[in-house]
């Protein structure tokens, strides 16, 4: 009888080795880009209380209600949950742990998030973010700071066009205001609604502008604009900003249809959206969030921060044909058959020095082996043939084209192998 293989669960992929070199080159970038800004680390559990996600997102919206991965702690009957988004966890922290005491924070955080969505292309049922959170700053500067901060990194990826949707959505005043402006027009318009509108139009219906259905667009496009609602002071907001953005020739659009549905957003709120990945455009999306320290039990501080879903991010770099330096070690040690232990204590000092190597394993054809050495991208072959052992050296071949002598074997101390290798890997 066959065994039944087990497989992952739907929308929970894994990491191949071939995929490891796009990964780790926008973890690479990402992470120096934060120390570049002075942003710090942050790590946050996969689990949490689902208090603080019903708290933070809204017990209505479609995250706590439907995609959420929630069950009962069978030992002691605490109600947990995968986090869905990272921002309620950092937040959480910083009050638990007094980050604030001494003054604003930056930080950042990348790891794996998980919903219970249909998957597709760019929407996985766990999937990993990389997010920065501003506590503590009140201006525009910090939002414009941020938005150069992306733009920057686009840049470092390859990727392009990527384009700036920005908005503001006031303070919550502007947008009780805009509120019951939006709700009548979608009142005197109810036939045209479809079932989602219709179940938002009194529990949130800034949500109802975020409609793809097709039937509902001209509706929308010609809805009572939010800037028309907004306080004097939330317009010099979004001035500000633009000037700024202006300034460092950072190009934008401002889309009034662009929302969030949740209570402590307000001011900026932005999103990077690109034309390559079909229906899942939007590959980064932030904005300021004022109140929600003071929601989630904290003192009052503002914050603005964002987030963007790493493997979206990596299909739009594959579409872009970004292909990183990918090779198995910098040096692969070729020997002859009974100097296995020459080869293991030539790769060892290799280590010592911090030199990635792989000592051939199978067959001791040298044809073989440099032909294995050539495939595994290494940079230089080390040979341990008998006459290398006999003379108490090692041979040392650059194995590609942009290396001095390339094709060409040198015979070396292993010192000076290792202080030579130094220089060039």
């Amino acid at each position: 009888m066959a065994i039944e293989k087990i497989q992952a669960i739907r929308g929970m992929s894994d990491m191949l080795p071939e995929d490891a070199p796009l990964w780790h080159f926008f973890e690479k970038e990402a992470s120096s880009l934060a120390k570049l800004y002075g942003y710090q680390h942050i790590r946050t559990p996969i689990v949490e209380q689902t208090r603080l996600f019903k708290r933070c997102i809204g017990e209505v919206t479609d995250i706590v209600e439907k995609e959420m991965y929630s069950f009962v702690d069978s030992l002691n009957g605490d109600e947990l949950s995968l986090r869905p988004e990272n921002t309620a966890s950092v937040v959480r922290a910083c009050i638990e742990h007094n980050l604030l005491y001494e003054g604003p924070k930056r930080l950042w955080y990348m790891g794996p998030m998980f919903r219970h969505e249909r998957p597709q292309r760019g929407r996985y049922r766990q999937f990993h973010q990389f997010g920065m959170e501003a506590m503590g700053f009140k201006g525009p500067d910090t939002d414009a700071e941020q938005l150069l901060m992306l733009n920057r990194l686009w840049k470092r990826l390859g990727i392009a066009p990527v384009r700036l949707e920005l908005n503001c959505l006031g303070q919550l005043e502007d947008r009780k205001a805009y509120r019951e402006v939006l709700i009548q027009y979608f009142e005197a318009h109810k036939d045209i609604l479809d079932e989602d509108a219709s179940r938002r139009l009194y529990s949130n219906p800034l949500r109802i502008l975020d409609t793809k259905n097709p039937d509902m667009q001209d509706l929308v496009n010609n809805a009572p604009k939010l800037y028309d609602s907004l306080g004097e002071e939330s317009k010099q907001f979004l001035a500000d900003l633009e000037a700024i953005l202006k300034a460092e020739g950072i190009d934008y659009v401002v889309n009034p249809r662009l929302v969030r549905g949740l209570d402590y957003y307000n001011l900026t709120v932005f999103e990077w959206v690109t034309d390559k990945l079909g229906a899942q455009g939007t590959i980064c999306g932030g904005g300021r969030y004022d109140p929600l320290i003071g929601m989630l039990g904290g003192r009052d501080a503002p914050a603005c921060g964002f987030a963007m879903g790493i493997e979206r991010v990596l299909e739009l770099m594959k579409e872009c044909g970004v292909k990183p330096e990918s090779r198995e070690c910098d040096v692969y040690v070729v020997w002859d058959k009974a100097l296995y232990l020459n080869a293991l204590s030539a790769a060892e000092r290799l280590r010592d020095a911090d030199i990635a190597t792989i000592i051939h394993s199978g067959s001791m054809k040298f044809g073989n082996q440099m032909k294995r050495a050539d495939a595994s991208g290494a940079l230089y072959a080390l040979v341990i043939g008998a006459d290398e052992a006999a003379a108490g050296k090692v041979g040392l071949k650059a194995l590609r084209e942009n290396l001095e002598g390339y094709g060409e074997q040198k015979t070396l101390t292993i010192d000076e192998a290792v202080s030579l290798l130094g220089q060039h890997v």
